[in-house]
């Protein structure tokens, strides 16, 4: 009876030696499927952001084509503001100043050699708005906010 016993307790401490190997390759081969795993949705989630980051970068480039066109179509018509139909007064009279105002006209003085008024005139094309500046420069126009001054240089 003894050596059965004896053999079972050598059974069991194999069977616990075993049970606790195989619980330990059990945890790694699950503690290497979560490596494994966490690694390709790292490598598939770099894929995605690379694709979605070219997707962005073609957007932009579209959208900076269409702001240039914009801003040259802008620029052309500034310039030819003065020559088109309804342009508030003589084109001989406009001198282009480009910021913050585009042109700033001296009505008559072409005609008659005499200022009637000073037109300050901003271009603007389809819906575009003012900016900031040139709606402060508008409200100081409107405010009468304008002075003659004149500086002189000594020699």
């Amino acid at each position: 009876m003894n050596t059965a016993l004896n053999n079972f307790n050598t059974l069991l401490a194999t069977t616990k030696i075993g049970i606790f190997f195989i619980s330990f390759a059990v945890l790694l081969f699950i503690l290497m499927l979560f490596v494994l795993c966490f690694r390709f949705g790292k490598k598939i989630g770099t894929i995605e952001a690379e694709k979605n980051q070219e997707k962005l970068l073609e957007e932009a480039r579209i959208d900076a084509v269409r702001r240039s066109r914009s801003v040259l179509n802008g620029q052309l018509v500034e310039q030819v503001a003065p020559f088109l139909p309804n342009f508030p007064c003589n084109p001989a009279d406009c001198r282009f100043i480009g910021k913050p105002l585009d042109f700033i006209a001296f009505a008559g003085l072409e005609e008659h050699d005499n200022v009637d008024e000073i037109l300050f005139i901003e271009v603007k094309t389809n819906s575009s708005q003012l900016s900031q500046r040139e709606r402060s420069l508008k409200e100081a126009v409107e405010k009468k906010k304008i002075r003659w001054v004149e500086f002189r240089v000594k020699n």
